[in-house]
């Protein structure tokens, strides 16, 4: 009886053990050897061939617009508004009328002087006949010239006070918001509008002090503002300061952009490119291309790859075997990314002009990859992320 039970413990126990093996040994190793043997999956891709494009050198800085002319036109002597003559961002020529302030006083000081004026002379000629007939003394004749000459100085002196009581502008320009009513007390130097030139303006910027040897006036600008994303506007340098800062050790241009439409505002920031040299060849590729690292700029290139034989479900209901179809891989290969603009990055070591470079689907690859190339899946560029 006990020689039974040993006998069954001892078959299970090996029933148990081949178990164990066939689970935890046996089978892992056909799995791997499966996998092993399986082919490697193809991935699909975006990809682009690398090209040339010629690009202009450029000297990039920030820059800011200023007006030609812009000042903030003040009273020059003290009244009140009376009436002014024109709306807020007007466009005016030069010596339109602006305001006028209340000048009355100065009116009735010069009907008065006018009236001793007249007096004055009236007395100079009686006293012109008197000197010629002997009866009148030559020092009366110099007093009557001298108060005649008072006058007339006088006068002039409140025909100046009464010009400038009316305000005109200076140059042609557009003006900006009205600061004073009709009614309101002004002192001289008191703003009462701002006036400044729209066509051309400036756009000041500033440069590091090793770029200036790139720098010469003349030079073709191109520059770029927020509040038009799609439109570039071209100038040219006018000045550079032949004075560097000797505490940023940077040295301040100013361009004169033209402005015939009035779109672009003194104090707007301006994105500045100086073309400093002839348009020049340079190989390119997709910004999306390139994966920069610790270890350096790398983008994936699509090389070919071992063939590939028809399978089983191509050749059904087939009577001639097809020809196998080459197959594409990729490698790893480490660039030296250049300069960005826009979408593209230059790429001057490291690609050849007309190889394929992965633009899309690169977190999925590994150096060896078999890939299918489809270019419907480009990357979607994020909408309102300002990206060009």
């Amino acid at each position: 009886m006990i020689k039974r039970f040993i006998i069954i413990g001892v078959v299970f126990g090996l029933l148990i053990g081949g178990l164990a093996f066939f689970h935890f040994v046996f089978l892992p190793k056909m799995i791997e050897q499966a996998i092993r043997g399986a082919p490697p999956p193809t991935e699909t891709v975006s990809a682009e061939t690398v090209r040339v494009e010629s690009w202009s050198p450029y000297v990039k800085a920030i820059g800011t617009v200023q007006a030609v002319n812009g000042i903030e036109v003040p009273a020059k002597t003290s009244g009140t508004v009376r009436k002014y003559f024109f709306e807020s961002g007007a466009d005016v020529k030069e010596g339109d009328p602006l305001v006028q302030i209340d000048d009355d006083a100065e009116q009735a000081d010069v009907r008065s002087l006018d009236a001793q004026l007249k007096n004055a002379e009236q007395e100079l000629e009686r006293i012109q006949g008197l000197t010629k007939q002997g009866i009148s003394p030559r020092k009366d004749l110099q007093a009557a010239e001298a108060r005649r000459a008072e006058l007339t100085a006088q006068i002039d002196k409140v025909q100046v006070v009464i010009k400038e009581k009316l305000i005109r502008a200076p140059w042609p320009g557009r003006l900006g918001i009205r600061k004073v009513d009709v009614g309101s007390y002004v002192q001289p130097g008191q703003t009462l509008v701002w006036l400044q030139s729209v066509d051309p303006v400036y756009v000041d910027f500033t440069v590091p002090e090793n770029e200036l040897a790139r720098l010469k006036v003349g030079q073709a600008v191109e520059a770029l503002f927020s509040a038009y994303p799609q439109a570039s506007f071209n100038g040219k340098i006018d000045v550079i300061d032949p004075r560097i800062n000797e505490t940023t050790r940077v040295i301040a241009v100013r361009s004169v952009l033209p402005n015939p439409e009035g779109k672009i505002l003194p104090g707007m920031f301006a994105d500045v490119k100086v073309i400093v040299d002839a348009p020049q060849p340079v190989l390119t590729v997709a910004r999306t291309a390139v994966t920069y690292s610790l270890y350096g700029d790398s983008v994936y290139v699509v090389i070919p790859g071992k063939s590939q034989p028809a399978t089983p479900a191509q050749n059904a209901g087939q009577g001639v075997q097809p020809s196998p179809e080459p197959a594409l891989q990729v490698e790893r290969r480490f660039v030296k990314a250049g300069e960005v603009r826009g979408d593209r990055v230059s790429v001057p070591q490291g690609l050849k002009e007309g190889e394929q470079v992965v633009t899309v689907g690169q977190l999925k690859l590994r150096p060896g990859t078999n890939v299918r190339i489809d270019n419907s899946v480009a990357l979607n560029r994020p909408v309102g992320t300002g990206i060009e």
